[in-house]
């Protein structure tokens, strides 16, 4: 998949999910290096910069994605050679999807535990490492039942519910505001993470912090699932996650804004939920408390405090 078809997927949302925005990167930024011309080592150098700048650029919230360039273009190192920088970066980009992959696996086995026979669920939207979970507890034999919520302004709830349903599992389809309607019934919180940061906020679908709040006013466990990758390195330099704000027409068509003069659509498409809220964050190294996210940043991710301030240049992740 070519770096610029891959930027328009992500950037319209075709190409969705924390994890797989991340697989894709690392996908596109591997065949551009098996594509590039460049014969000098500076010039494909500068070839795989540009394309990493293009995908950076498509969605400023989402940190598995910066966290795949960066590992991916790390395997440039100090290569001598244009062949050499080339089959580094193949390398880097071929152990991230395959690393990727297998942390869906451990996740699901690690979540799966913390999942009782008899157990009603709750999650909000479509997250590929939460849905593992779920999958993984049904398919040991435990019976579950599940709430998910349609995902407003995108409903990719369709997606879950579909997913769920094809996995046999008994589902319940409901709107984003039903949640404290139906939270007395729920026994466990489970959805995933588009960014951790370093005192274990968590980053995530719009609604995900109101979905937090009534479960711990009902005294009901928030369980996170999120692969490593998905952890911000630069807020341990106090930097915010940025919130991405989308079209407004996603919420409202245009011929029918223009016909409201004083009426502005704000939609943002994520929002924090605070570590307190949060009862366990589990990862392909393990289940730990929101606490310990600074651990997982250090150990697992290998940033060096240089390469904050140097990986992207000076808007980096940046908050607003």
């Amino acid at each position: 998949m070519i770096v610029p078809e891959t930027a328009d997927k992500i950037k319209s949302m075709e190409i969705r999910g924390a994890g797989r925005i991340a697989r894709a990167v690392a996908e596109a930024l591997r065949d551009h290096a098996l594509a590039v011309r460049a014969r000098a080592p500076g010039a494909f150098r500068q070839e795989m910069e540009r394309a990493a700048a293009m995908l950076l650029a498509t969605r400023p919230t989402a940190v598995s994605l910066p966290n795949a360039v960066h590992i991916v273009m790390a395997g440039l190192g100090h290569a001598q050679s244009t062949d050499e920088a080339r089959a580094g970066v193949v390398r880097r980009a071929d152990e991230f999807i395959r690393s990727s992959q297998n942390a869906v696996e451990r996740i699901a086995q690690f979540g799966a535990s913390h999942i009782r026979d008899g157990d009603t669920i709750l999650t909000h939207c479509n997250s590929e490492v939460a849905l593992a979970c779920i999958i993984e507890a049904h398919r040991q034999g435990k019976e579950i039942e599940v709430f998910a919520t349609e995902v407003r302004p995108r409903n990719q709830g369709l997606i879950t519910i579909r997913t769920l349903n094809d996995a046999g599992i008994q589902t319940n389809f409901i709107v984003d505001s039903a949640v404290r309607s139906f939270i007395n019934d729920i026994d466990l919180v489970i959805v995933g993470a588009d960014a951790v940061t370093v005192n274990g906020a968590v980053v995530n679908k719009i609604g995900t912090a109101q979905v937090a709040h009534s479960a711990r006013e009902a005294r009901v466990n928030m369980m996170v699932a999120a692969e490593t990758y998905k952890f911000a390195p630069r807020t341990i330099l106090g930097e915010l996650v940025r919130i991405e704000e989308r079209a407004g027409s996603e919420v409202l068509p245009d011929e029918i804004a223009r016909t409201l003069p004083y009426v502005t659509v704000r939609n943002p498409a994520f929002d924090v939920t605070p570590a307190e809220y949060i009862d366990l964050i589990v990862t392909e190294k393990g289940a730990i408390p929101p606490q310990m996210a600074y651990i997982i940043i250090r150990d697992y991710l290998g940033w060096g405090i240089d390469e904050f301030h140097t990986a992207f240049g000076p808007e980096g992740l940046n908050g607003e």
